[in-house]
């Protein structure tokens, strides 16, 4: 995705803590794809499982979490919340495993909002397999 403002910016984490590594698509406060490569030296592969590193599920879904936020946070008619936290999950179904080298994609869309609440539904995949779904609650200040 080529802007001069990075939407990726409005993420808190740190670059330790960043599961999207890219924007693919992005439409402002209603969806948006991206996408993250497991390099093989993130340090929780270490024990997960040593041997045999595979993405831990709920960092796959932390992954929906941070697409969603960007999407939340981009809404032009809406001003960004303070403070956006993963308050919920909902339906989450962990269908398979990523491995170094592999690339996620990731998909989120804003289901609703109630003021500062949030509901995102969202899927990551490797190529054509579906790894795992859920949809999660993101609220802010």
């Amino acid at each position: 995705m080529n802007d001069d403002r990075d939407p990726l910016a409005a993420l808190p984490h740190g670059p330790e803590f960043r599961f999207v590594d890219a924007l693919e698509s992005l439409e402002p406060g209603k969806s948006a794809t991206g996408r993250y490569t497991v390099r093989g030296d993130e340090s929780f592969l270490v024990g997960h499982f040593p041997g045999n590193p595979l993405m831990p599920g709920v960092i796959l879904i932390e992954s929906i979490a941070q697409l969603g936020g960007v999407v939340a946070q981009s809404d032009p008619e809406i001003p960004p919340l303070e403070n956006l936290l993963l308050t919920g999950v909902r339906g989450a179904k962990i269908l398979g495993a990523a491995r170094p080298g592999e690339v996620l994609k990731i998909r989120a869309e804003v289901e609703g909002r109630l003021g500062a609440m949030i509901q995102v539904a969202g899927e990551v995949a490797v190529g054509e397999r579906v790894l795992a779904t859920a949809k999660v609650m993101l609220s802010g200040g």
